[in-house]
């Protein structure tokens, strides 16, 4: 399988699009909304304002399809009563509809069951000087050039091989947002921020023999967008590779996660560590900090203020600052991941992860410049290469793991055949200690960035 593209395409400038309130206005609104819960004798408050827009465009086999125009708006407000806490929020930013929501938050607070837990973050953990993390890069383009986009991704996918004869699509979204927060601990901030993604889903084969694939590119900024050729040339060159697919027997096997999926294991190690499932004794690496969670040469770090990053936050959404920090070190869990509320449950700290964790990248000591993805297949041997998950099947109390898959039977280190209609199981703890290698060939999926995974051994389950 050849490597996913890279290169990038230039941008129209023709401006369709923007926002409709500025920072100045949000700010009002904040404040007003601030004034109104300190009147009605609220211990403290915070709120949020928030506008996106954006347009998405959609087409299959040369034919538009859709073209999406969204923009929404939003106020929410917290309140407190001691340690009783009330939420509500609306569309409507008029002087009325704020002081109705303020009301509402306060209301519910009122006859809401005290929790000790419950407040804003302490003082000295509220950021005061956020750092500029270049979020915002919008993108001032119309539905006729995203729709051009679009049928130049789709054409190359059909170009490429004479057996791409059929497509789910192919789509182009830009999307836009701004915010302004605040609250009574000396806490106020906001930011703009875009994102931006292009992707087809080509179909190889007639018949019984159709396979279907995918490939997309999101960035923030549209110019480090992959070129709809490139995008297209791969999706189609994964689905043509899925073609006279083979099942396997039932057999205990090493198994290589392609370097998106291997992304799901690092968000199963952040979801079991995260401060909910912590406090509610609903994980399956309880009373893990300090121990080995992972194979012992691999490490996670977390860098929130990575310039551009998809998964970049100068403050959380509590206006906690954000830090660099190392999650694992050589296998032994260094830090959970935790919001003011679930620190407070834990009788620890905020770690500055309200709202989920931040640019993490998953990476082992062993790992070299020359471990490619075929490399990594060497070092699988003899075993299942993944390139697919299906289905939910994880769960997070016991860590039992059991998913449909697909991708390709590997034997002496080259891939033999496709392979579908398998069931992989294993359990996650064993799986993360499991942990033989890790690619060189790094990948960028949301807030997450790992190579390809080799697990030493699972239960692969086929005819």
């Amino acid at each position: 399988m050849s490597s996913p593209p890279t290169s990038t395409f230039l941008l129209n400038r023709d401006a369709e699009g923007s926002f409709a309130y500025d920072r100045p206005f949000f700010e009002h609104l904040v404040d007003s909304a601030l004034d109104h819960a300190r009147q009605l004798g609220a211990t403290d408050a915070g709120a949020e304002a928030s506008e996106g827009y954006g347009l998405s465009v959609s087409v299959r086999k040369g034919e538009l399809e859709n073209v999406e125009r969204n923009r929404d708006k939003s106020l929410g407000v917290t309140v407190y009563v001691g340690q009783r806490r009330g939420n509500a929020s609306t569309s409507d930013f008029s002087d009325a509809a704020v002081a109705q929501t303020v009301r509402a938050a306060y209301d519910i607070a009122r006859f809401t069951a005290e929790d000790p837990a419950a407040g804003l973050p302490e003082i000295d953990d509220v950021v005061s000087d956020p750092p500029e993390l270049d979020l915002f890069h919008p993108w001032d383009i119309d539905a006729e050039a995203l729709a051009q986009l679009a049928l130049e991704c789709e054409a190359a996918a059909f170009a490429t091989d004479a057996r791409i004869v059929n497509s789910e699509g192919a789509g182009v979204s830009a999307q836009h947002s701004h915010f302004f927060s605040a609250h009574t601990h000396n806490f106020r901030g906001g930011y703009a921020s875009s994102r931006h993604s292009l992707s087809v889903a080509p179909i190889a084969g007639r018949g019984p023999n159709m396979q279907r694939d995918a490939w997309y590119s999101s960035m923030r900024n549209a110019r480090d967008l992959a070129s709809p050729q490139a995008i297209g040339r791969y999706a189609a060159e994964r689905a043509l590779s899925r073609l006279q697919p083979r099942k396997i027997r039932t057999t205990e096997c090493p198994v290589l996660f392609e370097a998106p999926l291997a992304a799901g294991l690092l968000g199963a190690l952040v979801q079991a560590t995260s401060g909910g499932a912590l406090y509610r004794r609903s994980s399956f690496l309880l009373d893990s900090l300090g121990k080995q969670v992972l194979a012992g040469h691999v490490s996670v770090d977390e860098d929130p203020h990575w310039r551009g990053g998809k998964g970049s936050a100068p403050f959380d959404g509590e206006g906690v600052r954000t830090c660099a920090r190392k999650v694992v070190d050589a296998g032994r869990l260094e830090g959970y991941f935790l919001s003011t509320y679930s620190a407070r449950k834990l009788g620890m700290k905020t770690t500055g992860n309200a709202g989920g964790s931040h640019n993490l990248r998953l990476y082992s000591r062993l790992t070299q410049p020359g471990d490619s993805l075929e490399a990594m297949l060497a070092k699988l041997g003899t075993g299942l290469f993944v390139t697919e998950l299906m289905g939910q099947g994880i769960n997070y109390v016991t860590g039992d793991y059991s998913r449909g898959a697909s991708g390709f039977w590997v034997e002496n280190g080259r891939i033999a055949y496709p392979a579908q209609e398998i069931t992989i199981a294993g359990n996650l703890r064993e799986m993360l200690l499991g942990i033989e290698a890790v690619g060189a060939d790094a990948y960028n999926y949301g807030a997450k960035t790992t190579g390809s995974v080799l697990i030493n051994r699972m239960t692969v389950a086929g005819c």
